[in-house]
């Protein structure tokens, strides 16, 4: 019973952990307090290990403590496609398009749990449950020549502006915005004993009320209660150590076999599918939460919000991906593939194609450094508008750049399509990307 409890602790906190890791790993490079805003101002690469970065807009990272601050009021600019969460990576609001600002930027109060004193008007205004809440904005990338031009995004970020409600004007300090870009950052969650240590640090300082009761049962019956040592005995700490090995491979094999009920397919003739299997942003379906869906989404991503899940047209983005070829066998970096695009993808503001490694949703690290590209790049079309990318160890011969994305040799790999502005010939499924096929 303590194992499985664990098990079931692993899978539930995982969010929390997800999030704490990247917050561990930025403050750690870039130092911390709300002024500090991390920009990844030559885009993100795979020297940053985080859960499936995306290597195509310009990301704006930042950690903010409500617990010190007191009420946070966050400028945010126009044209940011983003969101705010708690560290339990619940929702906010999203900000941009979908968000209140509708894509004209606006100032954000976020309120600490707890806070009695006056909201006064003016602001798109959300309480969080945690202490600790996550900013996470992406800025779009203007086009070069024949490339992404990452300056345009990087502005846009850097007109960021946090400061707190009741703090006067000549206190605040000024934004800083380090430049993430090129550095070796790991900002992962933990996968060793320190996974329940920290579980223990967050539930010793956000509220009761940041995590619901059945879930503080859970976790009381592994010894980790608000206020009260966290002493596990020899055998209980075994237990600990084999639940994390047990659950993120469980995680992985549900994933891989797939679902009996398919609801994480896109397709009914296709591998391609949706993280959210049919669910809201928050994993509910009609009548429950989606327990596998959620595990299995915060192993290897994290962020998940309603641009992201809700049928929006022209504004929201969607994310199908997969981990199989055309013949229902798992992808794998030994191979070449073949991905073709019908022409005219329904992306309004750009589509792009990354790979990840499977087990965390990191990028493979080889050569090319960017496992990425995206119709920001002139990529040589077919006589039908059509595109071909090619995925594979080495770049075939007659194959452009532009054209090719770089794997591992023996590790198993995902594929992410990304369309940002998403049009309405995706969901009425006019326009449908092919599945990767193997060519050698």
């Amino acid at each position: 019973m303590f194992f499985q409890r664990a098990v079931h602790a692993y899978l539930t906190m995982l969010p929390a952990l997800n999030v704490i890791g990247m917050r561990d790993g930025s403050q750690g490079a870039f130092g911390d307090g709300y002024h500090v805003l991390p920009v990844w101002k030559d885009r993100m690469d795979s020297r940053t290990w985080v859960p499936t970065p995306n290597a195509d807009v310009i990301y704006s990272m930042g950690y903010l403590d409500l617990g010190k601050t007191g009420p946070l009021v966050v400028n945010a600019p126009a044209d940011v496609i983003g969101m705010f969460t708690d560290f339990s990576q619940r929702t906010l609001t999203d900000v941009g398009a979908i968000g209140p600002d509708r894509a004209r930027g606006g100032l954000y109060l976020l309120l600490p749990p707890g806070y009695d004193g006056h909201v006064p008007d003016g602001y798109f205004t959300f309480r969080s449950r945690t202490f600790n809440v996550f900013l996470f904005f992406r800025t779009i990338m203007g086009r070069g020549d024949g490339r992404p031009g990452p300056s345009v995004g990087v502005a846009t970020a850097e007109r960021t502006r946090i400061y707190p409600l009741w703090e006067q004007e000549k206190n605040v300090p000024p934004m800083e915005f380090p430049n993430a870009s090129g550095a070796r950052l790991n900002m992962m969650y933990p996968t060793d004993f320190s996974y329940w240590t920290k579980l223990k640090e967050f539930v010793d300082y956000e509220p009761v009320s940041a995590i619901d009761p059945e879930l503080r049962g859970v976790l009381a019956s592994i010894g980790i209660v608000k206020g009260e040592p966290f002493a596990p005995n020899a055998l209980q700490r075994q237990q600990l150590d084999r639940a994390l090995d047990f659950a993120p491979k469980s995680t992985i094999a549900l994933t891989q076999l797939g679902r009996a009920d398919r609801r994480n397919l896109h397709y009914d003739d296709r591998q391609w599918e949706v993280a959210w299997c049919g669910a809201t942003a928050e994993w509910m379906q009609a009548s429950h939460l989606d327990l596998d869906a959620r595990s299995r989404f915060f192993q290897y991503a994290y962020s998940s919000a309603p641009a992201m899940a809700i049928h929006s047209t022209g504004a929201g983005s969607k994310y199908p991906f997969t981990v199989r070829d055309a013949a229902g066998d798992l992808l794998d970096g030994s191979h070449t593939y073949r991905m073709h695009l019908p022409a005219d993808p329904p992306a309004d503001l750009f589509w792009a194609v990354t790979a990840y490694n499977i087990t965390d949703g990191t990028m493979p690290e080889t050569e090319q450094l960017l496992p990425s590209t995206n119709s920001y790049y002139d990529i040589p079309k077919n006589t039908d508008g059509s595109i071909d990318l090619w995925i594979a160890p080495r770049k075939p011969d007659g194959v452009a750049d532009a054209a090719f994305i770089q794997t591992i040799p023996g590790r198993a790999f995902i594929i992410a399509l990304r369309l940002y502005g998403t049009a309405t010939a995706f969901y009425d499924q006019t326009w449908k990307p092919d599945d990767l096929v193997r060519a050698d």
